[in-house]
């Protein structure tokens, strides 16, 4: 890839922790030896009631990685607990549950919210992430494309490809009974639009949602309104696509034409 111009006081702290250590591309990012570098030792251990656990003082800290989880999993919960460590450190033990690591509604401010941040810039730095997705549609295929090459889960790269796209997009996550979680483009979509709250009967995704084998639809365009509340809908269209996570859930990432 060409090598691009970074003016590193635009960068947010994880990535400025990667800058730091003269990471240019995915491949370099070693999470257990950045935390070991920053203080805290990784240890992989099952745990009861917990994704991931971090331990420490001021100064030094264990950090306790379930390994029931699957890998691109592991590794976001490491990250989310290097985030701890730089943001909370001090505070003694932190156990941090299934529902506390990943994917959490856009409006959360909460510490755990925070450290999910954190985890998605630090697996995911926009300063090598957005130069890849140029030219290249917000859909799943893409996600996948890029999740491979950053060692991250579906889930954590589409929400990543969601937010930084320039055009509406939309990462949404719906169980049978309702929406789990959704995220937007940062700069593009109006607040005034939301996504629906129960996945509508008339699209794939729904498919896939109550009963379907498939893992993963191919992209298609559906009327808005199925997916979207708010003004403008009824007159416009999507491009969605959806896959079925391991938990039984549907992510879908659509964006509006």
């Amino acid at each position: 890839m060409k090598a691009q111009r970074i003016d590193s006081s635009q960068l947010s702290k994880p990535e400025r922790i990667l800058w730091n250590y003269g990471i240019t591309d995915p491949t370099e990012i070693d999470l257990e030896a950045i935390a070991f570098d920053l203080g805290a030792t990784v240890r992989y251990r099952k745990l009861d009631g917990c994704d991931a656990r971090i331990v420490g003082n001021a100064t030094t800290a264990i950090i306790s990685i379930n390994t029931d989880s699957y890998p691109t999993r592991q590794r976001f919960s490491l990250a989310h607990e290097i985030g701890h460590w730089q943001e909370d450190r001090g505070v003694g033990v932190l156990p941090c549950a299934t529902e506390d690591i990943g994917p959490q509604n856009a409006e959360a401010r909460s510490k755990e919210a925070i450290a999910n941040a954190f985890a998605s810039q630090l697996i995911l730095p926009d300063y090598l992430f957005k130069p890849r997705t140029s030219g290249r549609f917000p859909i799943l295929d893409t996600a996948s494309c890029l999740a491979e090459e950053f060692n991250a889960s579906l889930t954590a790269t589409s929400i990543k490809l969601a937010k930084v796209s320039p055009i509406p997009t939309v990462a949404v996550c719906h169980s049978q009974t309702q929406r789990e979680w959704f995220v937007r483009s940062n700069a593009a979509l109006s607040s005034d639009i939301w996504p629906i709250k129960q996945m509508h009967h008339d699209t794939s995704a729904f498919e896939l949602l109550f009963g379907g084998s498939s893992k993963k639809n191919p992209q298609k365009n559906e009327a808005a309104n199925k997916w979207l509340t708010g003004p403008g809908v009824f007159n416009s269209t999507v491009k969605v696509q959806s896959a079925k996570l391991p938990d039984g859930t549907v992510l879908s990432l659509l964006f509006v034409t």
